[in-house]
């Protein structure tokens, strides 16, 4: 999910003011209350439950969920000077990065939030650069899909996997200002039994994402069959996405490679540990 700067900055500096921090160990926690408001829960019936299904993901990996999740009381006020007890949580870094993989990534606020707490620092530069790796392991994930459905919409129209290969690399050449998919990873140095687009760019993903899910419209709409009508679909598609982009002065070809998927995907998951051992609630924790 893209963020405008100014929409990134509200959003750091509300999940800034929610921050507690326990003075004798210097830890940093969060109280569920405060992120259910942050987070766009308006029931805290709805909420509790995306907190039991990280309780859930935690305990699955093998990490005491105590030291992460704890249940607490506050005494509230509820009118003519009353006051009850009301159920809440202490929450570390990494069980809010829990909740935040475990709710709904449409929702812009749960997006930002498993960017913020899967960082040690609240810089918004360091937030800025992880939102942009993020966004890029999303438009491959479109990507893949996009690819996928293609594959299965050509199987059934009479083109095989060889095919599909072959209508796959002749759509990059188009988009490429004529160099086919081996030559482009020749050109970025990827391996030969390595993908082609987990070294692009986000803009060139998008791009071939956009040309596919056209040819996907296409050869459902129209009922294009065989592997000639598809592959001139496919072209077609991207030689105009390719003449979008060089109307704003953009050539695919020339775009710079990015850093290897498998990597950045690598580095992501290793953060879920690493956040996680990072800090735990403090054995006394407040009411």
């Amino acid at each position: 999910m893209e963020f405008e700067k100014s929409k990134l900055i509200e959003l750091k500096e509300k999940f800034d003011s929610i921050i507690n921090t326990e003075e004798k160990d210097n830890i940093e926690f969060w109280y569920a209350r405060d992120l259910q408001i942050q987070l766009g829960y308006k029931r805290w019936e709805n909420f509790i439950e995306t907190i039991k299904k990280a309780m859930q993901s935690c305990e699955n990996t093998g990490i005491e969920v105590d030291n992460h999740f704890r249940e607490v009381t506050k005494m509230v006020q509820i009118g003519s000077g009353a006051r009850r007890n009301l159920q809440d949580y202490m929450l570390t870094r990494y069980a809010c990065y829990l909740i935040a993989q475990n709710g709904d990534s449409k929702k812009e606020e749960i997006a930002f939030a498993q960017t913020y707490f899967a960082v040690q620092t609240r810089k918004q530069e360091i937030i800025e650069d992880r939102i942009k790796l993020m966004n890029r392991l999303e438009a491959r994930e479109k990507l893949k899909e996009s690819e996928k459905q293609l594959s299965k919409n050509i199987y059934e129209r009479g083109v095989d996997d060889l095919g599909f290969a072959r209508i796959r690399s002749k759509g990059d050449s188009a988009l490429f200002g004529g160099l086919n998919t081996m030559q482009m990873k020749v050109k970025y140095g990827v391996k030969e039994n390595r993908p082609l687009a987990d070294f692009l760019p986000t803009l060139t993903i998008a791009a071939k994402n956009l040309a596919t899910e056209m040819t996907n419209y296409n050869v459902t709409e129209k009922d294009m069959y065989g592997e000639e009508s598809i592959t001139d679909e496919h072209v077609d598609n991207n030689l105009s996405v390719r003449n979008m982009l060089n109307k704003r002065g953009i050539q695919p070809e020339n775009l710079k490679p990015a850093e290897d998927l498998k990597k950045l995907e690598r580095r992501v998951k290793s953060e879920s540990k690493r956040i996680a051992d990072g800090d735990k609630l403090p054995k006394n924790g407040a009411n």
